[in-house]
């Protein structure tokens, strides 16, 4: 069966993490929630719980058909990770879709080669994006290469369209 890595630490965006979760899910993708450690419940922005399913440092990019990262504020604290920047980062050396919502292109500086990429998040992350050498569009969906990035959760349908389009 396919599968998608889907990150997580606490106080992940809900809606970024559980609309790809189970819309990947209805396209017959195995989703596997990856945290700094595996079987532990991570919290969101409101409380909801969600169990990973496996370490970061435990999986390899070659087991996925894509990455997805979601916003909130747990970008900082997989950023604060050694093993999960290294787990995107190997997403990015081999060209695989890294999709990121949000606060979730945080992460990509810490993991991904942004210089002259066009990438799209949360405008309040656009200089830090712009620093990395990203070039920022306020736009719903961008991609670059296998770069997929949108900006908040009202651009979750056209996000995860652009991934199951990519995917096909």
């Amino acid at each position: 069966m396919k599968k998608i890595a889907l990150l997580i630490e606490d106080l992940y965006d809900d809606k970024e993490l559980i609309y790809p979760y189970y819309r990947m899910q209805e396209e017959g993708y195995q989703v596997d929630l990856i945290g700094s450690e595996k079987g532990v419940n991570y919290k969101s922005k409101f409380g909801l719980p969600m169990k990973s399913d496996e370490a970061s440092r435990d999986v390899k990019a070659d087991d996925y058909e894509a990455i997805i990262i979601p916003g909130g504020f747990s970008p900082d604290y997989m950023r604060r990770c050694p093993a999960t920047i290294e787990f995107v980062k190997s997403f990015d050396q081999q060209k695989k879709p890294i999709v990121s919502i949000c606060h979730g292109p945080w992460l990509m500086i810490s993991s991904c080669d942004l210089k002259g990429k066009h990438v799209t998040g949360f405008h309040s992350i656009r200089v830090d994006l712009e620093n990395a050498g990203a070039i920022y569009l306020d736009q719903e969906v961008v991609i670059d290469g296998h770069l997929i990035t949108s900006r908040t959760p009202k651009d979750l349908p056209a996000l995860t369209k652009a991934l199951i389009k990519v995917l096909s």
